[in-house]
This record gives structure tokens, sequence and C-alpha cells, in this order.
């Protein structure tokens, strides 16, 4: 049957049984148009849910003329086997289809799963996998819910994803404490205010052999939480510092 590969966060790019159809997609509505049909493709699809998709503020006023023709140019883009329905509508794919927002929850479920039951070697390939997905931004420029619903999603899969790296990669060991270092520095830079990112950073300083590095990141954690929110680190994050100050 061919490979089907599809990928919305970046560039969208699109090879469906071995096919390319990215580039015979109809314009900016048109790709929105595929990536809605394929975030939904679990469910037949509305005709007027596919118009709030894609003019979610102001409806033009030939609309339903307009998602007519956006649909009509991609069943010749990707084949009309693929779209099921006229009322409405379902994306069909082959049963072994890789898609990547759909890769990085399954990898996810898989990582976290090892890491609870401390198989460091098994969680590090899936948290990688789903590291290297969400960091890229889904349909980036774009605007509409549903959008910025799964820009959100992928968001948190990513910083997920940074803390699973670091924890596996902190305990594994060896060379691995530099990813879980630079995993670490960028869960910091992306959400300061998630402790855990500090704590991970205090930790692998502190494997380091560096725990006055270690009790700056503290220092420099309880002085955010306090300027902006008005708060102090948690219990948990103490803890650590109590523990790296005893080694000092």
């Amino acid at each position: 049957m061919g490979t089907t590969r599809i990928q919305l966060c970046g560039a969208v790019h699109a090879v469906i049984a071995d096919v390319p159809v990215h580039d015979r997609l109809s314009g900016p509505q048109g790709r929105l148009l595929f990536a809605f049909l394929t975030l939904a493709r679990a469910r037949p699809t509305g005709r007027a849910e596919f118009v709030h998709a894609l003019w979610p503020e102001e409806q033009p006023d030939a609309a339903e003329a307009g998602l007519s023709a956006l649909l009509s140019k991609l069943r010749r883009a990707i084949g009309p086997d693929r779209l099921e329905g006229r009322g409405t509508v379902q994306l069909r794919l082959p049963a072994d289809a890789w898609v990547d927002v759909e890769a990085a929850a399954d990898a996810l479920h898989r990582a976290e799963s090892a890491v609870a039951r401390k198989s460091w070697t098994e969680a590090w390939g899936p948290a990688r996998v789903v590291q290297h997905i969400a960091q890229r931004p889904f349909l980036a420029g774009d605007e509409a819910p549903w959008i910025e619903a799964e820009q959100a999603r992928m968001g948190e899969l990513h910083l997920r994803s940074l803390e699973l790296v670091s924890e596996t990669c902190l305990a594994i060991g060896g060379t691995e404490l530099d990813t879980a270092e630079r995993s670490a520095r960028t869960l910091v830079a992306r959400a300061p205010f998630r402790e855990s990112g500090s704590r991970y950073l205090m930790r692998v300083l502190a494997e380091r052999e560096n725990p006055a590095e270690a009790l700056r990141i503290y220092e420099a954690l309880r002085g955010r939480l306090r300027e902006e929110l008005g708060a102090a680190p948690s219990e948990s994050t103490q803890a650590l510092y109590r523990e790296l100050l005893a080694r000092t």
C-alpha cells in the first residue's frame, strides 16, 4: 500500500501511499482544510464545522460554495477515495498511516509508562521522539480556535517531553548528562515558573559536582516566583535545595 506520513508541526508535509500531496493542496485554505481533516479523521465532520474552522471570525458570503470548491480540489489532490461522504466528510488513511501529532501523543504515553517502571533505556527513545516533533510549531502563522488549542496541546507535550528526557538522561548518567542539562535549560527558558526544569538542572549540576551553581539556580527560581507571583518554591524544590546545601 505504500508509505503514508503526514507532518503538521513545522512545514506541512504529506505523503499518502508513497505519493507526495502537500504541493497539490490548494493554497493556505486547502492546507488548513487538510490539517483539520487529519486531526478529526477519527470521526465524520459536518459542513458547518468546516466553515467555522476555515473562517472562524467572519464567514464570506459564499462560504458554502467556497467550502465545496476546496473539498473538490482536495479530493483531486489526495484521491477521491480518501474523502468519504458529502454532507459529512471523513478523511480515510491507510491503517499504518503515521501522523506526527498522533505519534507524539503515543510516544509520550510509552515514555511515561517506561519512566514509571524506571526502565530508563526504554523511555529514552520515545521521549526524544516527542521532543523532536513537539518542538516544531503547529501551523505557525495561522489563527483559529482549533489551531490555538492544538498549539497549546503540543506545547504542553513539548514541556512534558523535556521533563521526561531530563529525568531519563539523569538516571542513565554518563554522557547523557549533557542531554539532561540541555533539556533542563530549555525547560527553564520556555517555562520559567515550572519548577521541574529548575529541579532537573539543579540535579544535573550536582551530578557534575557543582552544587554551588545548583544553589544559584534555586535562588534564581525563588526570586522569579517571589517577584512575579508572590509565591515560594514548592516543598519538593525546597527539599532538594536543603539536600544540596548540606553538600557545600
